[in-house]
C-alpha cells in the first residue's frame, strides 16, 4: 500500500528543513550576506544568525513527529519561513549579483532560486494540512510506520541524491603566483602553476556614485568587472594615475575602470560620466579589503571575488595594469596606448 500524502508531505518537508540546517551548520553565512539578500536590519544579529541552523533543524524534527494541531501549527511556521525566504530571493533575483548559502555553500540567487523557494512554500502549507490528520504524538512519523519499506526506499533515494548534489563548503580560489588577474567568469579556469593570490569574497559594502546614488559594490561589479583606482585629491602621485585613466580605460574596455574616493561627491575628482567615480567617505571598502594608502588599485570580478589586487604605489598600478591587459590579451600593452585596440576580446 502507498504511503498517503498525509505522511510524505510532512517528511519531505522535514528532510528540507534538516538538511538545509545541517548545511548552514557546515558552511555558515554571514550578516553581510544577510544584509545583500536584504534581511531586515532587526534580525541581522550575530546571535539570530549561530541560531538559525539549530532553529531549522528543530522545526524539521517537529514537523515529523508531531501530528494533530500542533504538527499543523508546526507547518505554519515552516510555511511562514518558506514564505519568508522565497521573498527575500525574489528581490534579490531581481537587484541581481547577490549570493545566498541557503543550503550551505554560497549561489548566485537566480529565478531558478525563486522558483525552488515558492515550491517548497507550496510544499509546507501542504504539509501542514497533511500533518493536521497525523497522530498528535509521532506526527507523520508515527503515521508512516506501517509503511515501513516504502519509508526506507524513500530515505534512501533521498540519502542518494544529497549525496551525489552535496557541495563541498567554497575555499578562496587561487589566482596565479604573480596577482595576474582573472577578469569576470573564468577565475575557475585561471592559471594554477602557483597559489600565492587567494581570491577572496568582494565586499558588499554601500558606496555612492557621483550622482549621488547608493550601490553595493559586490552587486556593481557583477554586471560588469570593476578596476577601482583608489586616489585622493591631495596626493601627489595620485594625479599621475588619475591623468591616465582615460588610457586605461581605452587598454581595457572589458571592465569598468573607476575612480574610488574617500571624498564626497563634491570632490573637484568626481566623475560624473560613467563609469562614474565611486565615493566611500567611511572608508569601507578598503577597511573590508585590505587597508592600503593611495594610489591603490584593486580588480573585483563579476563572480563576486577578488581578481587582483589590491596593489599600492604609482609604479605598482601602472604594472597592475598590464597586468590585467596581458590576462586578457595575452600579450603586454603596447608602449603607445594610442596604438591600443578600440575593442578587444
Amino acid at each position: 500500500m502507498l504511503v498517503p500524502f498525509a505522511v510524505t508531505l510532512p517528511l519531505l518537508l522535514a528532510g528540507v528543513l534538516v538538511l538545509s540546517g545541517v548545511s548552514k551548520l557546515r558552511a555558515p553565512g554571514d550578516l553581510r550576506e544577510w544584509e545583500e539578500l536584504g534581511v531586515p536590519r532587526f534580525l541581522r544579529r550575530n546571535a539570530l544568525l549561530r541560531l538559525h541552523p539549530w532553529g531549522e533543524l528543530l522545526l524539521g524534527i517537529a514537523v515529523a513527529v508531531l501530528g494533530g494541531w500542533l504538527g499543523a501549527l508546526a507547518g505554519a511556521v515552516a510555511t511562514a519561513l518558506m514564505l519568508g525566504y522565497t521573498v527575500l530571493v525574489a528581490r534579490a533575483a531581481a537587484r541581481g549579483g547577490v549570493s545566498c548559502s541557503c543550503f550551505g555553500a554560497p549561489a548566485r540567487v537566480t529565478g531558478i532560486t525563486v522558483v525552488r523557494n515558492t515550491w517548497l512554500t507550496l510544499l509546507a502549507a501542504a504539509a501542514a494540512g497533511g500533518a493536521a490528520s497525523t497522530p498528535l504524538a509521532g506526527g507523520a512519523l508515527a503515521a508512516g510506520a506501517g509503511h515501513l519499506p516504502w519509508l526506507v526506499a524513500a530515505a534512501i533515494a533521498v540519502a542518494t541524491t544529497t549525496l551525489v548534489l552535496w557541495r563541498a563548503p567554497q575555499t578562496p580560489v587561487p589566482a596565479s603566483a604573480a596577482g595576474v588577474p582573472v577578469v569576470g567568469e573564468a577565475a575557475s579556469g585561471s592559471g594554477g602553476d602557483a597559489l600565492d593570490y587567494v581570491r577572496r569574497r568582494t565586499p558588499a559594502v554601500p558606496v555612492v556614485l557621483a550622482d549621488g546614488t547608493e550601490v553595493n559594490l559586490r552587486a556593481l561589479a557583477a554586471k560588469k568587472p570593476q578596476l577601482l583606482l583608489a586616489l585622493s585629491s591631495v596626493c601627489e602621485h595620485c594625479e599621475t594615475i588619475r591623468d591616465r585613466r582615460a588610457q586605461y580605460r581605452t587598454l581595457l574596455p572589458e571592465v569598468d575602470v573607476r575612480l574610488l574616493l574617500v571624498e564626497p561627491t563634491t570632490s573637484r575628482w568626481a566623475e560624473h560620466e560613467e563609469p562614474q567615480s565611486l565615493h566611500d567617505v567611511g572608508d569601507y571598502v578598503a577597511a573590508s579589503i585590505e587597508e592600503w594608502s593611495t594610489p591603490s588599485a584593486v580588480l573585483l570580478g563579476a563572480d563576486g571575488l577578488l581578481a587582483g589586487g589590491p596593489v599600492t604605489g604609482d609604479v605598482a598600478v601602472e604594472a597592475f595594469i598590464g597586468d590585467v591587459y596581458e590576462a586578457l590579451h595575452g600579450t603586454r600593452p603596447p608602449a603607445d596606448p594610442d596604438a591600443a585596440p578600440a575593442t578587444a576580446g
